[in-house]
């Protein structure tokens, strides 16, 4: 049977990070939830979506299927009680449907997959972890991380650091074929540091786990980096970095600080561009993005930035702000807390064709293209933005 992950249809809860990829995609700790749902099973994952979004993904075979609710991360126990299921059977909890069988033939949405709709639904008693908000996914990273590095790491040899680098706890420290490392210090004693293919650590970094780095990225001199951060493939970063993630394809390559925050793919923060993660009452962090329902966040939390944007040299963010997706950000002060998808400046509306130029010239220095199926997501999102 084959294995879909749906989105829920909460998903704009976690805009801006589902506005050009469905739930599945979203990266926390070393893996996307779809590739930790892969590594788990062994089998590909298939994925249901928005339908704006739909035809970026294969379709799945015919014939029965397992669905997912894409919100959830995997775990063994959870993966054993879904492998169990029979047709039209579903497991379900808080009233949503957490995975189910479904019989062929029969066509879904992510708004048909409800627990009326299967002949039986088990209760399910597992603790859950769940991606609902953004700020989930750097609350969640440090956990995630640990579980993903005992996942990879599994009965595999890797390159050991004892008596090498002086480093400490070199046991949980893992490094894939092909990383460059120079004279930096890594402290795994208080979690585990995964250093990817091909990535490269200059002079002078200093990381303490849990920390994440994924595929060709790039730790500049001087770097200072706490746990838990990850950092997806293909991005540069510098400065100081805690309990972050960037995605992936994206820079903050200079000095600055990036606290509690997630950076989407194919962003870049210009140099000193810093966030505040703390209120300076210290009081807890609410999240509006600027509609009248606020919610509670917690102590911390910094910048929420979607994919596609960028912002100018000594940009500084306030406590818990939210960047959409294609936001050119430039201006006075501190920027606003709410700047909606294809803002320039502060407070304008991106030209269309001109953000399409810009971000097809960001992808190029990556040697990527900005594909037409790329470009016709933005233009749906795009047209979906309130001027």
């Amino acid at each position: 049977m084959s294995l879909i992950l749906f989105d829920t249809p909460h998903r704009n809860l976690l805009h801006p990070f589902t506005g050009i990829r469905a739930i599945a995609d979203i990266r926390a700790g070393i893996f996307t939830i779809r590739e930790r749902w892969e590594k788990l099973t062994g089998q590909k994952v298939y994925v249901l979506t928005a339908p704006y979004l739909q035809a970026a993904y294969p379709h799945p075979p015919a014939g029965e299927k397992i669905l997912i609710n894409a919100a959830v991360i995997a775990d063994n126990s959870l993966v054993a009680q879904i492998m169990n299921l029979q047709v039209n059977e579903a497991i379900v909890k808080d009233g949503a449907v957490i995975a189910a069988v479904s019989p062929a033939n029969e066509d879904w949405s992510i708004h048909t997959i409800v627990p009326g709709k299967f002949k039986k639904c088990i209760p399910c008693d597992l603790i859950l972890k769940k991606i609902i908000y953004p700020w989930h996914i750097f609350q969640w990273n440090d956990d995630l991380i640990r579980g993903d590095f005992a996942l990879i790491t599994a009965e595999r040899l890797h390159q050991s650091a004892a008596n090498i680098y002086g480093w400490t706890a070199p046991e949980h420290i893992f490094i894939e074929d092909g990383v460059a490392i120079s004279h930096c210090f890594i402290n795994a004693s208080e979690g585990p540091v995964y250093l990817g293919k091909h990535a490269v650590i200059m002079e002078g970094c200093m990381i303490r786990g849990p920390f994440a780095m994924g595929a060709g990225s790039v730790l500049k001199m001087g770097t200072k980096v706490y746990g838990a951060t990850t950092l997806g493939p293909y991005c540069t970063a510098g400065g100081e970095i805690k309990n972050s993630v960037m995605m992936g394809y994206s820079n903050k390559a200079h000095d600055g600080y990036l606290g509690d925050s997630v950076i989407g793919e194919w962003c870049n923060l210009g140099a000193g561009t810093s966030n505040s993660n703390v209120r300076n009452d210290a009081a807890v962090v609410y999240s509006n993005k600027g509609q009248s329902d606020s919610v509670p966040v917690g102590l911390k939390c910094g910048l929420l930035m979607g994919d596609y944007s960028r912002s100018a040299i000594n940009t500084s963010f306030n406590t818990g702000t939210f960047a959409g997706i294609a936001t050119n950000i430039f201006g006075q002060g501190f920027a606003p807390k709410h700047l909606p998808d294809f803002t320039w400046g502060y407070t304008q509306r991106y030209i269309f064709d001109k953000a399409i130029e810009h971000i097809a010239n960001w992808k190029k220095l990556k040697q990527h293209d900005l594909t037409q199926g790329d470009i016709q997501i933005l233009d749906h999102l795009y047209k979906q933005t309130i001027p």
